[in-house]
């Protein structure tokens, strides 16, 4: 179990370093691009919305078969049938989404007439549109990567694309005054710059073979994924395209930004979900696997616990920091949304079984109806509450996800969870949230947003420490890891003349 830990510990520290680095500058630069005018509400709003159309036609441009890459990777490397069944996935995507990026770009104009006061805003769709279809294929050398645990030189890519993209940002959003336009065609750029150097990894696995048996079993595994995928993205994509019907683009930019702040939990998810897949398929092959996940899932919602409790404490104080006054109706959403990506964490952590069983029919199950409820919950919150409506039911919506993805893992793959610990961690995160709500009084918002964070954290690991939640061998552990920590940071001991 030790060594269980310790691997996806690293390999979340590995992929999280780089991926987290970044997140916390792409929000801090939030708040330059509001303090300093260079993007207004409206900007934000437009923003939103392309973003919706871009998770939804990064969904189409993979078909589900990134997931059957992985799947089938160990089992056809073994066979010696990997790059035959990597070179059909690449020819199959590579053509069905020349078709399909054409016609998007032929309806461009249309779309951007319906939903965007400005023709800039439509240069910057058309920026997206060619980006995605340009990274369509990168899921296999990055997959590559992680499975053949790569983590290092993964992290180090993501980092100098994520890095390079900021930078670009800087240069053309605030440099050069292209707005949207100039945030996207940052993202083109790089892409660019990225594409030669991971042919390194494509190159091996390519051949000009092309096999119908292989594409029907990686579409047999991959197809249902897609409407699921397309639903999953519905959550955010559909919830934010009801909500214009409802609010002007200057309210939806006061709603995208509630939402980047409440979305902070991402900042563990992104790099956990990175590291999860591989360990969890190469865990599966072992015998004891279910209490391996049923403990890895303990640990995973203890950690998402704490991030929305720190979430929820500072979401006022942090948005007087990062934005401006006019911003502070998002304070009603940020919590809202935190709590909505702790779901989104559990759903990432508990619906494996339909991967590890290969029933991944039944994943469109739990999207579409968190689609449904979502979207119908949002029909009815939405002019009555306006931006808390639409977090609401975003909420509703990750949660029919979770509960009824998890009906389904169970019955193929069952694995008893710790219940009484994990009651335990979402209690403590509950009392810690309110702790730093109640507790720290109306200070400047940056001191309050620091000494809110620091005593939700300290509650939350206080009441972890006495509520029995650790058993003894997790606390062995830790010290362990601690004294291994100190020993690196302190000094080793002079040797004296005396002593030689």
């Amino acid at each position: 179990m030790r060594d269980s830990v310790k691997h996806l510990s690293k390999g979340v520290a590995i992929y999280g370093a780089g991926d987290a680095a970044i997140q916390v500058v792409n929000v801090l630069l939030v708040a330059v691009y509001v303090k300093g005018g260079y993007l207004v509400e409206q900007d934000y709003g437009a923003l939103a919305l392309i973003i919706a159309f871009e998770m939804i036609a990064k969904t189409i441009s993979r078909w589900g078969l990134d997931g059957a890459f992985m799947r089938f990777f160990h089992e056809r490397e073994e066979n010696g049938t990997l790059s035959r069944l990597t070179s059909t996935i690449v020819w199959f995507t590579l053509g069905a989404d020349a078709v399909v990026f054409a016609a998007a770009l032929l309806a461009s104009a249309a779309i951007g007439a319906e939903l965007f006061p400005h023709p800039t805003y439509v240069l910057a769709f058309r920026l997206m549109l060619v980006n995605t279809f340009l990274i369509s294929l990168t899921f296999v050398p990055f997959h590559t990567m992680r499975i053949r645990n790569e983590a290092a030189t993964y992290s180090a890519l993501v980092f100098a694309r994520s890095i390079g993209t900021v930078i670009l940002r800087i240069v053309l959003v605030i440099g050069l005054g292209w707005g949207l336009a100039g945030w996207f065609a940052a993202d083109l750029i790089v892409t660019l710059v990225l594409l030669p150097v991971l042919w390194r990894w494509m190159r091996p696995l390519l051949t000009t073979a092309f096999s119908q048996d292989d594409l029907r079993a990686a579409l047999r595994f991959g197809l249902p994924r897609l409407p699921h995928g397309l639903a999953q993205q519905g959550l955010d994509a559909g919830n934010q395209f009801l909500l214009s019907r409802f609010i002007p683009l200057d309210a939806q930019g006061v709603y995208k930004n509630g939402v980047t702040l409440g979305t902070g939990v991402r900042f563990f998810t992104s790099a956990f979900e990175t590291a999860w897949a591989p360990f969890y398929y190469a865990t599966a092959r072992k015998p004891g696997a279910p209490p391996v996940f049923a403990k890895m899932t303990t640990y995973g919602v203890a950690v998402l616990a704490l991030l929305v409790a720190v979430t929820v404490a500072v979401a006022h104080d942090a948005i007087l920091v990062m934005l401006k006054p006019e911003y502070l109706d998002a304070a009603r959403v940020v919590p809202i949304i935190a709590i909505a990506m702790a779901f989104q964490g559990i759903y990432l952590l508990t619906s494996i079984g339909l991967n590890l069983t290969s029933h991944t029919e039944y994943y469109p199950a739990g999207t579409f109806a968190a689609l449904a409820v979502g979207l119908g919950g949002g029909l009815f919150l939405m002019p009555r509450y306006d931006i808390e409506g639409a977090a609401i039911a975003f909420l509703l919506s990750t949660m029919t996800q979770t509960m009824v993805s998890y009906v389904f893992a169970r019955r193929f793959y069952p694995i008893s969870y710790e219940w009484g610990r994990l009651a335990r961690v979402i209690a403590a995160g509950v009392v810690a949230a309110l702790a730093g709500l109640w507790l720290v009084p109306a200070w400047p918002p940056l001191a309050g947003l620091i000494a809110r964070a620091a005593l939700t954290a300290g509650v939350f690991a206080a009441l972890i420490a006495v509520s029995g939640f650790m058993r003894r061998s997790e606390r062995a552990f830790v010290s362990e890891v601690i004294g291994g920590l100190r020993r690196r940071g302190g000094k080793a001991p002079v040797q004296s003349s005396h002593d030689a």
